[in-house]
């Protein structure tokens, strides 16, 4: 499909959107009508495709990853731990990512498995760079180009080490002026605040225990500078309240509103452990929480409340967290994990597919700071994800969108994103993956010797 066509995806099987069920039409990176059941299209185009097998959705929106941690899938050093024994067992592992060759296939990887699950856009939090990686936001934007996957590249920082009452060894902090100083350089390289945007930047402090006030301040007022997006842990266990409450002397969403994070720029990973009073704190401000219901499980951190902040007003994102506490980087299989935890919490008619889907796109794309991308209608960007029901796993469904979440779709079959096909027939364009997945493994088995 070039660039400049307009395009009728024609008659789907099933849409996630209102009167499309004849299909969509997609001009360049736009879609610029949507057609109703039996009717063709008022707009002139050039080529139809034929969605009669396919269930189309919003190109998904993951708001929180870290690529790196594909190296270090069930370690059993850190199995079976809650969330700061965790860190303990892995930091040291991680330390020893100093090849920017592992770096970039780990990269390479997260958004290829990312983008097979129909997710469009993402947002990594790379905060970890240990001598070797100084470059990684360049890394990462340059593996986001080749796949043609939109990226919010999030310049991470830690700068509090277990020397100094942290909880990350010293050797994979930096010093703060060194941060601040990258950070100013990625944002003049990289963030492009203008609709259609296929990079933009936001500044993310690991966490209040492994980072400085002192940056999360300077952080926020970057940020605010240069009108780009703030981002970090917050609320992921209750470890973490107590380590508030012993060495700063409060809770941790109080710690954020001391140093000037209490705005509509910023969105929380997590985001489990909030009192009432809290919630409707987030919501006055504006915060955006991104849901991460598979990694919470895994290390037993709790259960967000989903539907408690969305009724305060709170906007909530999904995102499918590192690769080492999910173990694997499917947005779509994260969407069925936040339906069936919330109805284990909430109950079965509390919680549908859709309020997951929403998440997982108008949700996601809200806590980015966008308004392009993350619906299907006419004026957004023509990011979609194409699923096909012809596995055992879908015989007998009744309702094609509902079956990809109950039925546990894992796979796209067809996904574009600003208008172009980056994967076909289940396969991404310009990735050989049983290369790229020898290539990785290699990788992380030579972590494993190094360690």
């Amino acid at each position: 499909m070039q660039q400049n066509q307009v395009v009728w995806l024609k008659n789907p099987l099933g849409v996630l959107a209102e009167n499309a069920a004849g299909g969509i039409v997609v001009s360049g990176n736009k879609i610029v009508e949507l057609v109703e059941a039996g009717k063709s299209p008022s707009t002139d185009f050039d080529e139809t495709f034929d969605c009669s097998r396919h269930v189309v959705l919003p190109g998904l929106i993951n708001t929180h990853h870290h690529f790196y941690q594909t190296l270090s899938r069930a370690r059993p050093e850190a199995m079976d731990k809650s969330l700061f024994p965790w860190l303990q067992a892995l930091y040291p592992i991680w330390a020893k990512v100093v090849d920017r060759d592992s770096f970039r296939l780990a990269t390479r990887l997260a958004l290829t498995e990312l983008m097979m699950s129909g997710c469009t856009t993402v947002s990594d939090h790379q905060y970890l760079f240990p001598d070797g990686i100084d470059d990684a936001m360049d890394i990462q934007a340059e593996e986001a180009a080749r796949l043609g996957m939109r990226m919010t590249l999030n310049r991470g920082s830690m700068d509090l080490s277990v020397e100094d009452g942290g909880l990350p060894p010293v050797e994979v902090v930096q010093d703060r002026d060194s941060i601040l100083a990258d950070c100013e350089r990625v944002i003049g390289k990289y963030h492009d605040p203008d609709e259609g945007a296929m990079l933009q930047v936001a500044l993310a402090p690991c966490s209040p225990f492994s980072v400085t006030p002192e940056l999360m301040q300077e952080s926020a007022q970057l940020a605010e500078k240069h009108n780009c997006r703030l981002h970090t842990h917050l609320g992921e266990t209750e470890d973490e309240n107590a380590y508030c409450s012993e060495k700063l002397g409060c809770r941790p969403l109080e710690y954020l509103e001391e140093h000037g994070w209490l705005s509509s720029r910023v969105w929380l990973a997590h985001g489990i452990h909030f009192e009432d009073h809290e919630i409707r704190k987030l919501a006055e401000h504006g915060v955006g929480i991104c849901h991460c219901p598979t990694s919470n499980m895994v290390l037993g951190s709790g259960q967000c409340r989903t539907l408690e902040l969305e009724k305060a007003g709170v906007v909530l994102g999904l995102g499918v967290d590192g690769s080492a506490s999910n173990d694997s980087s499917n947005l779509i299989e994260s969407v069925r994990h936040a339906l069936m935890a919330s109805r284990l919490h909430y109950g079965a008619e509390a919680v549908s597919h859709r309020d997951c889907l929403r998440w997982a796109s108008t949700g996601s794309s809200a806590c980015l700071g966008r308004k392009d991308i993350g619906d299907i209608s006419v004026g957004m960007q023509a990011d979609l994800g194409l699923y096909t029901l012809e596995e055992l796993r879908f015989s007998g469904a009744g309702d094609p969108i509902a079956a990809l979440i109950h039925c546990g779709a894992h796979m796209a079959d067809r996904v574009m994103i600003a208008g172009r096909w980056t994967v076909v027939d289940g396969n991404p364009l310009g990735v050989d993956v049983s290369e790229l997945r020898t290539a990785h493994d290699a990788a992380a088995k030579k972590l494993v010797l190094n360690s």
